[in-house]
């Protein structure tokens, strides 16, 4: 018995011969959740998608980052971003270790041809020649040897984010007939976009069939396995860059044709309920090709031979966005979203450049600005909580938090427990300062250097905003390790005039020897009205545009502070000037944060309104 159970191991491990593989064809699209009909939007005309997924399997529970490239950091690595910073932060490189390899290199081994057409923003330097034997856009399934089995990945752009903003474009949908979620205000402008959303989402779908007639016609569409799917939620305002459903859930089609029917995990037209995210793609195409899954690799394939139990949560992050940072971390389970928010005193919505170029965006602040939110509106608008917790099932629009009721303290106990859990697992870097010479997978994992579960405890107790934890946040300051003193600053930020017994150790933070811990304390001697002391530091930093990330956190705590700024506008002029003008590559974001800053001082631009936000 036990020499057959391993002669069966044996011919599962060992590659088969490459004619006996299926392909496999990624169909991605850009910045959209599931606005398809066979996800039950009665709006969407998407009759090529709705019948892919009549003939194969829907997962109605895909989950992904809320933003490209950290999601494509979780495809080709088949890991969290969160365990190589600063790949958790969009428009990063992550610092990989040197064996992680891009996984369609392990196809390429087993005798696959891969092509990608076109995307390569990894946020990482993951091996590009090493994982595809082609990569741009004329890379092709069709340009291979015959007989080759492929892995083909083709991206659709026709529904990103830029076809919000404005332009002349003729829209097949109605404005006046969208239906607008409550968590947005009803203004002209928000409907025009959904329609015009809806219009390109009607333009993927028949892109969409276009590539499923040019594989028929290639005479493969019987040996090749499809999935069709989005990079991340979105588009429209709050989805894209935020963790509620609306940013992270994405539509997930896998077809099976018959001949490779035995590898699905359920018949034609079948629904999966159990939640899956990116980082169970990579094992889950390995598995259908009969390739031995890496053991670095840390989700489970939903299908194939190699297919594991369901997950029981997948997880999802958001930190820094361009310009703008924040933190937020994110438990999904099948019915249940948990948010944690570790900088609560922030508001969701901040004035990023790129996002504030669509319509629907720029009409929400107006609305803000009139004092015509409801609680619902507003609710984006203001500070966050500390946490949340929705009912996606009741509350697929994530607007009723249910974190502070009794009835579901045993949910909410779970959920916090499995965050921490997978943020020791993965040595979560985003609770590291970006710029800390601890990012990156090698270095965060010397022993002994990144406490992170004492690191975990004391953000977690800083994100609180409890007076009473201001003991600790001073004591913390004094702490060897960079981490600590950068909560423990971030917390007296949080805290405002009541951390004002940590003043005299905000100041000797003014020197520590790491740019971001000085940063924050210089935010949090701000925030107890302390700009005189504060300045100086954060003009320093912000004047190094080469040198970013502690430029970007100057930045944006100069921004924040708005007003209370003005008498430093020469200064921040001069330096604008000097760094427009810097030889190579100055850093863009610091540069954005100040011209937006000074156009609001100078009245070229009107400053955001946060409704019972004080700074």
């Amino acid at each position: 018995m036990m020499a057959r159970i391993c002669l069966l191991l044996l011919a599962w491990l060992v590659p088969v011969a490459a004619a006996e593989r299926p392909n496999i064809l990624w169909l991605v699209s850009e910045d959209n959740g599931p606005f398809l009909g066979c996800y039950g939007d009665a709006q969407a005309r998407t009759p090529t998608l709705d019948k892919l997924a009549g003939q194969g399997v829907l997962y109605e529970r895909c989950f992904t980052m809320p933003v490209c490239a950290p999601s494509r950091f979780t495809l080709i690595s088949g890991m969290y971003p969160t365990t190589c910073g600063p790949a958790q932060h969009m428009r990063a490189q992550g610092k990989i270790p040197s064996w992680l390899k891009g996984f369609p290199a392990y196809l390429r081994a087993a005798g696959y041809h891969t092509t990608n057409n076109a995307k390569t923003d990894y946020n990482a330097p993951v091996n590009i020649n090493e994982a595809w034997n082609a990569s741009g856009k004329q890379a092709h399934y069709r340009n291979r040897p015959a007989g080759q089995p492929f892995f083909s990945v083709f991206n659709h752009e026709v529904s990103h984010e830029s076809c919000l903003f404005p332009q002349n474009e003729p829209s097949l949908f109605d404005p006046a007939t969208m239906r607008i979620p409550p968590y947005q205000p009803d203004t002209p402008e928000m409907r025009a976009d959904w329609a015009r959303y809806y219009t390109r989402i009607a333009k993927l779908d028949s892109q969409i069939a276009a590539r499923l007639k040019d594989l028929a016609d290639s005479g493969e569409a019987d040996n090749t396995i499809v999935f069709y799917y989005s990079d991340n939620g979105g588009v429209l305002p709050r989805s894209k860059r935020f963790l509620q459903e609306s940013g992270t859930h994405v539509p997930l089609i896998v077809y099976f044709p018959p001949k490779w029917r035995h590898l699905a995990p359920a018949a034609p037209g079948s629904r999966i309920k159990d939640p899956v995210h990116f980082i169970d793609f990579a094992p889950t195409v390995l598995s259908l090709a009969g390739v031995e899954i890496p053991a670095y690799m840390q989700g489970r394939a939903f299908a194939g031979a190699a297919k594991a139990g369901p997950n029981e949560y997948v997880f999802c992050t958001r930190d820094r966005m361009d310009e703008r940072y924040d933190m937020m971390r994110s438990v999904v389970g099948s019915r249940w979203m948990y948010i944690r928010n570790y900088r609560p005193d922030l508001a969701y919505v901040q004035p990023l450049s790129y996002m504030f170029q669509a319509r629907g965006y720029q009409s929400w602040a107006g609305v803000a600005r009139a004092a015509k939110l409801t609680p619902a509106t507003a609710m984006f608008w203001g500070e966050k909580p500390t946490e949340e917790l929705y009912d996606m099932l009741a509350d697929p629009d994530s607007v009723h938090n249910l974190a502070a009721d009794p009835a579901h303290a045993e949910t909410l106990g779970n959920m916090r427990a499995a965050l921490k859990k997978r943020v020791l697992a993965n040595m979560d870097n985003g609770f590291l300062p970006e710029g800390s010479p601890l990012e990156g997978y090698d270095a965060s994992r010397v022993p002994g250097v990144y406490p992170i579960e004492r690191v975990f405890t004391l953000a977690t107790i800083a994100s609180e905003r409890n007076p009473a934890n201001l003991p600790r946040l001073i004591e913390s300051l004094g702490d060897p390790n960079e981490s600590i003193r950068w909560w423990a600053a971030q917390g007296c930020t949080m805290l405002r005039d009541k951390a004002a017994g940590a003043e005299p150790a905000l100041r000797q933070r003014l020197d520590d020897p790491s740019g971001a811990v000085q940063v924050a304390a210089a935010e949090a001697l701000a925030r107890l009205g302390k700009v005189d002391s504060a300045m100086p530091v954060l003009l320093r930093w912000v004047g190094q545009a080469a040198a970013p990330p502690s430029a970007v956190q100057a930045a944006n705590v100069l921004d924040r502070l708005g007003e209370a700024v003005r008498p430093a506008l020469p200064g921040l002029k001069t330096t604008l000037a000097q760094a427009r003008n810097l030889p190579g590559k100055a850093d863009q974001y610091p540069l954005r944060i100040l011209t937006h800053l000074i156009d609001v001082l100078e009245g070229r631009e009107q400053a955001l309104i946060y409704p019972e936000l004080r700074y």
